[in-house]
């Protein structure tokens, strides 16, 4: 009797692991706004297959669900711990944020950006004390910079051309080429920076 029980029990939780999985797979589709055919060539799994996972109708294997898990930027654990899983994806303190420093040692970048996408996205925020300058050299071609400026005034030169923005404005330009920013105000400058390479839009962001 107990016997019959456990295999019950073990046929429900494998039952229940199996929905969990389909539907974290087809939440983390729809979020990275993917069709199921889109998923299926970046997976190398079939389309068909991949509607069945999410509709529950059946058990993939450890492969596929790998396969999965890399195209859905996450890892198999946290595809196979399913729906109850916490939805916060990381929490990172103060003193576990990545910090850059320019030359001068008058401008300081916090990359607050997932590291997992600085191929194709990164987010800084920017600080700078009066006269610090932030030198970079080209970053990969179609890379363009957005900075917002939420207090003082930087000057922004890109090649050879130049341009200054105040607290509220925002500078968006080309990045594969030299550039740099330099705080021209009196006190301390505040931005923050966005850089979105070729990899993520069409180069004209």
């Amino acid at each position: 009797m107990s016997s019959s029980r456990s295999t019950k029990a073990s046929a429900n939780s494998t039952s229940e692991t199996a929905a969990d999985l389909g539907k974290t797979i087809q939440r983390l589709r729809k979020a990275y706004n993917l069709s199921l055919g889109e998923l299926s060539e970046q997976s190398g799994v079939a389309k068909s297959i991949i509607s069945q996972i999410e509709r529950n109708e059946t058990n993939p294997t450890l492969s596929t669900v790998v396969r999965l898990s890399r195209a859905l930027d996450t890892t198999v654990d946290e595809v196979l711990r399913g729906e109850q899983q916490s939805l916060f994806i990381e929490h990172q303190s103060k003193s576990g944020i990545p910090m850059l420093e320019s030359q001068d040692g008058l401008c300081k970048l916090a990359i607050v950006g997932p590291l997992s996408l600085v191929d194709v996205f990164q987010w800084y925020d920017f600080r700078a004390q009066a006269h610090g300058v932030l030198e970079s050299s080209p970053h990969p071609p179609g890379t363009i910079e957005h900075l917002y400026i939420t207090s003082g005034e930087l000057e922004v030169t890109t090649g050879s051309e130049t341009k200054i923005g105040k607290t509220g404005e925002a500078l968006r330009f080309r990045a594969d080429v030299p550039h740099k920013i330099v705080n021209v105000g009196a006190g301390p400058a505040h931005a923050v920076m966005v850089l979105a390479l070729k990899q993520f839009g069409n180069g004209n962001a």
